[in-house]
C-alpha cells in the first residue's frame, strides 16, 4: 500500500495539480492586494470616500460605526460591502485567468495537419483500371 501511494504522489499530474494550488494561492493573495489597496480607494474616492468593506446591514438593531465594531460586539451583520469586494476580486481573477490561458494557447503548437494519404502505387492503379475495364465488358 506505501509503494501505491509514493507512485500515486509522484505521478506527474498530482505533482502539477500542487503547484498549481500553490500558485493559486500566492495568486489570490496579490489578486486581494489589487482590489483592496489600489482599485477599491480610487473607486471609494469617486463615490464620495466610501469604503466599501464597510457597508453592511446591522440585524440587531443597535449602532455601531463600523463593520469592525459591530463584528467585535458580536453583532449580527450582512456584509454587502465585502460581498462586492469579493465579486470585484473575482472578476479580476477571472479576467487574469483568461487572459494567461489565452497566451498560452496562443504559444502552443497547433497540431501539425495529418499528410496527405499517399498515392497508391502505379501497379495498383493499373490493376484497377485492368478490373474496371473487365467490368465494363461484361
Amino acid at each position: 500500500m506505501l509503494q501505491e501511494f509514493k507512485a500515486f504522489i509522484a505521478r506527474g499530474n498530482v505533482i502539477d495539480l500542487a503547484v498549481g494550488i500553490i500558485m493559486g494561492v500566492a495568486f489570490t493573495t496579490i489578486v486581494n492586494s489589487l482590489v483592496n489597496d489600489i482599485i477599491m480607494p480610487p473607486i471609494g474616492v469617486l463615490l464620495g470616500g466610501v469604503d466599501f468593506s464597510n457597508y453592511y446591514v446591522n440585524l440587531s438593531g443597535t449602532h455601531y460605526d463600523s463593520l469592525a465594531a459591530a463584528k467585535a460586539a458580536g453583532a449580527a451583520t450582512i456584509n454587502y460591502g465585502v460581498f462586492i469586494n469579493a465579486i470585484i476580486n473575482f472578476l479580476i481573477i477571472a479576467f487574469a485567468v483568461f487572459l494567461l490561458v489565452k497566451q498560452v494557447n496562443r504559444f502552443m503548437r497547433k497540431p501539425e495537419a495529418a499528410p496527405a494519404p499517399a498515392a497508391p502505387p502505379r501497379s495498383e492503379v493499373l490493376l484497377e483500371e485492368i478490373r474496371d475495364a473487365l467490368k465494363a465488358r461484361n
